[in-house]
């Protein structure tokens, strides 16, 4: 345990270092480091998709679910993606420096407001080495020095990536240490890194229930969480139920490992027989398993659809599976009370042709993102037009929502005076 905080404690150290010289650093050095960084990726697409091939095949012996080996893999496709994903972050605006807002006082001094960056990173994270490159891409493009500390289960992926990102750094005249991944993946590592007062400015932890509980029982550095994704779906009495039919195919079966995946369905009772009826029917096909309260459990069986009674903690369960919860409501206010007690301010979704409905859905909905006539797997940095998100903030404080660019930042005041002293 010795040896593992002195490795903290000089990743630490390291990590200061890099954040100074990035702070200082230009906009265009930066871009050049994010285009070498993405070059570095594909130069090492043989070397990457060998050590994944390693933690998939542990994965699949170690009998893990095939959501979880689905966000775990890599392909050729994938690491691409990750690759565009860092020359997107390099083509946005830059963040620091930014003036949010300039005025000037009766007595002549001028205030601005800009944006700085925050310093050291710390991103615990799990599963997904596409994740590596995207926080690393964010940090280095808002001008912080991050540590990862990624999952056991993707240890040599994100260590391949991590190398091919630190060759980029140097190739760009930056420090490599400006991007650096905890190599084990002990537990205590956490630990140490949510209690580095000093030396983590932001600690973003990533991942299932029990390590965003551990962080936060733990903690002494300020934590911003990527909390559950229990995602809902209310369908209105006014909704086209054919797009309502489409969306909740999309939300639930096209990644249901991921957090912006739908996990509860709210149908408004007048349309519950014929939307249940004409939803079943595709997300059985792909292998949904439906657990229903006893009004829609009754239609449902009334079809001949396959369906399981469900209990209470299924509609407060993220599950990250083919698995989908489903009850009828009787009304918008109904769904919104529901979200609310059961939901994880995360995303949730109304369909509907009501306007009304549709707006009263959306200011009373207080989860993160709130969409009308839209799947959830949009609440997504890409598809927001960030680049690529950090993570997903269920907070308040201090950022809300898929973490972009300058959510990784904060701000100072800089005045600027001819003379002038206080009376």
């Amino acid at each position: 345990m010795a040896d593992l905080a002195q490795l903290i404690a000089q990743l630490g150290q390291q990590a200061r270092g890099a954040a100074r010289i990035l702070a200082g650093t230009s906009s265009t050095q930066l871009d050049a480091a994010l285009n070498a960084m993405a070059d570095e990726l594909i130069a090492a697409e043989v070397v990457i998709l060998q050590a994944n091939a390693t933690d998939v095949a542990a994965a699949q012996q170690a009998g893990q679910t095939a959501a979880l080996i689905d966000r775990l893999q890599l392909n050729p496709a994938r690491l691409a993606a990750c690759a565009q994903g860092l020359r997107k972050i390099a083509a946005l605006p830059a963040p620091v420096g930014k003036i949010i807002t300039e005025w000037t006082q009766p007595n002549g001094l001028r205030f601005s407001k800009v944006r700085v960056p925050l310093g050291v990173i710390g991103f615990i994270y799990e599963s997904r080495p596409n994740v590596t490159a995207d926080a690393a891409g964010l940090c280095l493009k808002s001008g912080n020095a991050v540590i990862l500390r990624g999952g056991s289960e993707a240890l040599h992926s994100n260590l391949a990536i991590a190398a091919a990102l630190g060759r980029g750094l140097l190739r760009a005249g930056l420090p490599a240490t400006a991007v650096q991944l905890i190599p084990v993946t002990d537990r205590e590592s956490v630990r140490l890194l949510s209690q580095a007062v000093g030396v983590i400015d932001l600690l973003i932890p990533r991942g299932g229930r029990g390590l965003i509980e551990a962080v936060m029982a733990q903690a002494r550095v300020p934590v911003i969480k990527h909390y559950d994704g229990i995602c809902a779906l209310y369908v209105d009495r006014a909704a086209d139920l054919t797009m309502a039919v489409n969306i909740a195919v999309n939300a639930k079966c096209s990644r249901p490992g991921v957090c912006n995946a739908l996990e509860t369905l709210l149908v408004h009772r007048e349309i519950a027989d014929e939307f249940l009826a004409r939803a079943a029917q595709l997300l059985t096909a792909r292998g949904v398993q439906l657990r229903a309260e006893p009004r829609a459990l009754a239609i449902l069986a009334k079809n001949n659809f396959p369906a399981q009674p469900a209990t209470p903690e299924d509609f407060r369960t993220e599950f990250l599976d083919l698995i989908l919860a489903v009850k009828i409501v009787d009304d918008c206010t109904a769904a919104i009370a529901h979200i609310e007690a059961h939901g994880s301010h995360h995303t949730d979704t109304i369909v509907t042709a009501d306007s009304a409905t549709a707006e009263k859905f959306l200011a009373g909905v207080d989860s993160a993102v709130v969409l009308w006539n839209a799947s959830t797997r949009f609440n997504d940095g890409h598809e927001f037009g960030f680049g690529a998100e950090i993570g997903i903030s269920t907070d308040r404080l201090h950022a809300r929502g898929p973490m972009g660019l300058e959510e990784l930042t904060t701000y100072k005041y800089l005045v600027r005076g001819t003379g002038q002293v206080r009376e």
